[in-house]
C-alpha cells in the first residue's frame, strides 16, 4: 500500500505527473467562495502541502496585488515544480527550510493534506498557532456506498494514498478537541462538479438531486464530497 515515503522518493510524482494541477481551479473557486462569504481579505497566506503551487498561483491572480503568499511541501519534487510559479510575492520552500517560518500569517491553508499526515492531530496542533485564520479542505472518504463497495475503497487508496478517512463529524470532533473555533464550513461537491470516471458520472445525477434535498444524508450515503472549514 502507498505510504508517506511516496512523497519523498519520487513515486508520487511518477503516479501523478502534474501533482493534481488540473484540480487547482476548482479548489481555488471553493477557497474564494468561503473567504468572500466571511469577508476575509488576507494580506499574507501560507499553504502547507502546496504541491506544485498552482493553488497559490491562481489565488494570487484573484486577490489584492499586495497579498504575499508562501508555500511549503515535504516533497523536493513538488518544490521543484513550484519554482516556475514563484515571483516577488509568491515564495516556495521545502517544509522545515522556509526562512519565513516564524512569520505571522493572516491565513494558513492545508488543502487536501490532513488525510496524508500520519500524526494528523499533532499537525493540527502546530497549524493552530501559525496564523489568525486556518482553512482546511478535508476529503470525506467514509460513506455508506464506500463501506459497502470495498473494491472501490481499495482503488481509491491506491490513487490517493490516504492514511486517514473522515466524515464531517469525525473531522469536527478533532478540531473541537484541539480548541479550534469554527468560523464557517461548507461541503464541496467535487464529484458533482468534476466526476472523475464513468462510475462517478453515473452517480452525478443522484448525488446532485439528493444533495439538494438533504445535504448530510447525500454526503453520508453516496460520498464524493469534501469539507471546507474556516477556523480560528
Amino acid at each position: 500500500m502507498p505510504g508517506p515515503i511516496d512523497y519523498l522518493d519520487g513515486t508520487y510524482l511518477q503516479q501523478n505527473p502534474d501533482w493534481h494541477v488540473s484540480d487547482s481551479p476548482w479548489k481555488v473557486q471553493q477557497i474564494l467562495r468561503i473567504l468572500k462569504r466571511n469577508h476575509i481579505a488576507p494580506r499574507t497566506i501560507f499553504e502547507i502541502g502546496c504541491g506544485a503551487g498552482e493553488v497559490l498561483r491562481l489565488l494570487q491572480q484573484n486577490l489584492d496585488s499586495e497579498c504575499e503568499l508562501w508555500g511549503a511541501d515535504v516533497s523536493s519534487q513538488a518544490i521543484e515544480l513550484c519554482q516556475a510559479r514563484a515571483n516577488e510575492r509568491l515564495h516556495f520552500a521545502l517544509f522545515g527550510d522556509e526562512w519565513w517560518r516564524q512569520k505571522p500569517f493572516d491565513l494558513v491553508m492545508a488543502i487536501d493534506v490532513l488525510a496524508h499526515v500520519e500524526d494528523y492531530r499533532g499537525f493540527l496542533r502546530k497549524l493552530k498557532s501559525l496564523g489568525a485564520h486556518k482553512l482546511l479542505h478535508i476529503p470525506l472518504d467514509i460513506s455508506a456506498q464506500h463501506v459497502l463497495r470495498e473494491k472501490n475503497m481499495l482503488r481509491s487508496r491506491e490513487q490517493h494514498a490516504h492514511l486517514h478517512y473522515f466524515t464531517k463529524r469525525t473531522a469536527m470532533f478533532a478540531l473541537a478537541d484541539l480548541g479550534y473555533e469554527i468560523v464557517d464550513w461548507r461541503y464541496t461537491p467535487r464529484m458533482i462538479d468534476q466526476p472523475s470516471h464513468w462510475r462517478s458520472r453515473l452517480l452525478r445525477g443522484p448525488r446532485k438531486m439528493l444533495f439538494a434535498m438533504h445535504r448530510d444524508f447525500a454526503v453520508n450515503l453516496l460520498g464524493g464530497f469534501s469539507l471546507m472549514v474556516l477556523a480560528k
